[in-house]
């Protein structure tokens, strides 16, 4: 497995699966995941302070479909969507089949009036399983710049 073909591959991976989100295809995002996975909202403080509760934890593939779920059907908000800025992507160890990458991103939310606003910056911790295709993301940590969390982060980021 060459360096340069994993690390083309991570950057596809990272870029579906924000188009998958902000393309509001939220029934699709699970499958961005390996079934034991590990998907986790925290603020910067408490990623710091070694901390592993967060806004938003999902312990598998399947918590992440009754994530989606309940954003469908039960969960209240304010029409929205997202749009996903993330770059650069810094890969680095790739061992045993498994690659560590590290993002930085921003999220505007764009409301279904049109307005649109800065929602969300923060960086992404990636463990993603390469072993084989498609790419699957073993944990994804979404660490967020400010401990401020809006009401409305119904959607995954």
């Amino acid at each position: 497995m060459a360096d340069a073909t994993v690390r083309l591959g991570i950057h596809e991976l990272i870029a579906a699966y924000c188009d998958c989100i902000d393309d509001d295809r939220l029934e699709e995002w699970p499958a961005f995941f390996v079934e034991d996975c590990r998907y986790l909202i925290t603020d910067r403080d408490s990623h710091r302070e070694g901390l592993r509760h967060g806004v938003i934890y999902c312990a598998s593939r399947g918590m992440l479909a009754d994530r989606v779920t309940s954003t469908r059907r039960v969960l209240m908000y304010e029409p929205h969507r997202y749009r996903h800025i993330v770059g650069p992507i810094t890969v680095g160890k790739i061992e045993g089949g498994v690659a560590e990458a590290r993002s930085n991103f921003i999220a505007a939310r764009i409301m279904h009036s049109g307005e649109t606003s800065l929602f969300a910056t923060g960086r992404y911790l990636d463990r993603i399983d390469v072993s084989s295709e498609p790419y699957r993301f073993i944990e994804r940590v979404v660490v967020l710049d400010s401990q401020k969390i809006d009401t409305l982060l119904a959607i995954p980021l």
